[in-house]
């Protein structure tokens, strides 16, 4: 029998008419009626443009639709040399801030704080941590496997058991409350002896070294975990060599080369899920960039377009399965000359991917001028500010409308189900005296944002599958190492030199988060 929810609502437009609108989710498609009632009890349909003027954020998301939360592996879990697991690039990157980078040092020395180290010790809490998502009613939880905990240089011919053990306990734990794993094979970090010895994603022979991590993951947790996603945020490529590629220094060409790698890499291990196991579904994760043009002069149009040629270059090859006409135009622009065997587009055309996870933080204008500041401050992002948003503690625009604008050009441009797999508000939390943390300014962030997401998913119809707030608990920041800069809804005890005792705190917006997930996106003041 189909899940039937209907709502109704009436209001009058003068002393003689009457307004019914009559909203049915039926098997979590939405079909709107809208009636006119006359005094003398004829009904008419209204006409079209009458339906618009439904307040479709005041209804439930789709029946199945996953809330939750993510995290990554290097940015929670600690235990960075425990149980067999090996160092990863990750584990040599120092403290930094908004105004000092982070540094990766050629190893690890004694005198310095490496954060990920510890991080917020995941590793011997999850239990504790997995139980606080339950409480708070999640349906999903991102997360990623760390390819050290399986074989800890990249070389080994068998995996480690104790990380797969691990993940197995932690699988089991969120299948015991309902909470749906959703899993990242390669979350910013890889084998530190890849990047010393093959100097990372620059050697071709990652690709296989990659496959048969995949397929051991696969082989294993196939029937425990059913939503994959193979490289976090691929377009990162482009910003950050050793944060995506395990490069320390990457030229244009190097960076371009690599990126095929990965796409190879993915492409392999989708095309394995597909080949043996028909219930996992296999993702691309899009570092979510989306751009406006600075003015509507022409020429920053012209602008726009290109900056989001540049970052849609990776959903375009991993989601069409194939280098398109604007790839192959930058190349010849750029004098790039991708290295590539003959078997290579039959690889990436048989593993296309089955949807689209995206992160979403902000957005930029694009401008053509050369006047204009090109430097946004807190992010490695070229782009102009826009000045009709606001900015967070780290100088990030603030545009829950934006969100709405992404969802809509991802599923018009690949046709693909999506998933907002990151989404929160970096900021500085108080903790008070009675150990609370009264978030207000995040729970008014992630409102906006969810309201704007009903817009697309109810108006719009668009097919999302899940919504996750980045942080669970507060997580060590990737781009600066930071604790104060906490994006969960459960604060932890912990500052940026490492000291503290790693407890717990529910914050203001876990009850509000909680609130919205039982009321499945209804709930939002």
């Amino acid at each position: 029998m189909k899940d039937k929810i209907i709502h109704s609502l009436h209001f009058f437009v003068n002393d003689s008419l009457c307004y019914l609108y009559v909203f049915e989710f039926i098997d979590g498609e939405c079909n709107t009626n809208c009636f006119k009632s006359c005094l003398d009890g004829k009904m008419h349909l209204l006409m079209n443009n009458l339906i618009r003027k439904v307040r479709l954020i005041d209804l439930k998301m789709p029946k199945g639709f996953l809330w939750g939360g993510a995290t990554a592996a290097n940015q929670c879990e600690g235990g960075w040399n425990e149980d067999g697991k090996g160092p990863s690039t990750a584990d040599i990157a120092t403290v930094g801030s908004i105004d000092k980078a982070r540094v990766y040092t050629s190893k690890i020395e004694d005198d310095l704080y490496y954060p990920n180290h510890e991080a917020v010790d995941f590793f011997h809490r999850y239990k504790e941590d997995i139980a606080l998502m339950a409480e708070m009613g999640y349906k999903c939880y991102r997360m990623s496997i760390a390819w050290t905990r399986i074989f800890p240089t990249g070389l080994e011919e068998s995996p480690n058991e104790a990380g797969l053990q691990f993940y197995d306990n932690v699988f089991d734990e969120l299948i015991k409350y309902g909470i749906e794993p959703i899993v990242t094979m390669c979350h910013y970090e890889m084998p530190l002896y890849l990047m010393d010895n093959y100097n990372g994603w620059k050697s071709r022979k990652l690709v296989n070294l990659f496959e048969k991590y995949a397929k051991t993951i696969l082989d294993r947790y196939n029937s425990k975990v059913k939503y994959w996603l193979t490289f976090n945020e691929i377009n990162s490529a482009i910003l950050s060599s050793i944060f995506s590629l395990g490069i320390r220094e990457a030229s244009m060409q190097e960076t371009y080369q690599a990126s095929h790698h990965q796409f190879l890499a993915s492409a392999k291990a989708v095309k394995y899920a597909h080949d043996n196991y028909p219930r996992v579904k296999v993702g691309m994760m899009y570092g979510g960039i989306f751009s406006y043009p600075h003015t509507c002069n022409p020429e920053d149009v012209m602008a726009c377009e290109k900056d989001m040629d540049r970052y849609l270059y990776f959903p375009n090859t991993m989601c069409r399965g194939y280098y398109d006409r604007k790839a192959k135009s930058f190349w010849k622009n750029n004098g790039i000359k991708i290295d590539m065997n003959e078997e290579d587009e039959q690889i990436l055309l048989d593993g296309k991917v089955d949807f689209i996870a995206f992160s979403y933080y902000m957005t930029m204008c694009s401008s053509a001028s050369i006047e204009v500041k090109m430097n946004l401050v807190g992010s490695s992002i070229d782009g102009a500010e826009n000045p009709y948003l606001s900015k967070t503690d780290w100088d990030l625009s603030i545009d829950p409308l934006g969100l709405r604008y992404a969802l809509n050009i991802l599923y018009d441009r690949y046709q693909l189900p999506l998933m907002i797999v990151e989404n929160g508000l970096g900021a500085i939390d108080e903790i008070d005296n009675n150990m609370e943390i009264h978030d207000l300014y995040r729970i008014d962030y992630l409102k906006k944002h969810i309201i704007e997401m009903k817009k697309a998913v109810l108006q719009d119809g668009i097919p999302l599958l899940a919504y996750t707030t980045w942080g669970t608990t507060d997580i060590i920041a990737a781009g600066t190492g930071e604790m104060k800069k906490r994006y969960g809804q459960i604060y932890v005890d912990r500052d940026d030199e490492g000291n503290g005792t790693l407890n717990r705190y529910k914050k203001d917006s876990f009850y509000w988060y909680k609130r919205v997930i039982e009321s499945n996106g209804e709930f939002l003041e």
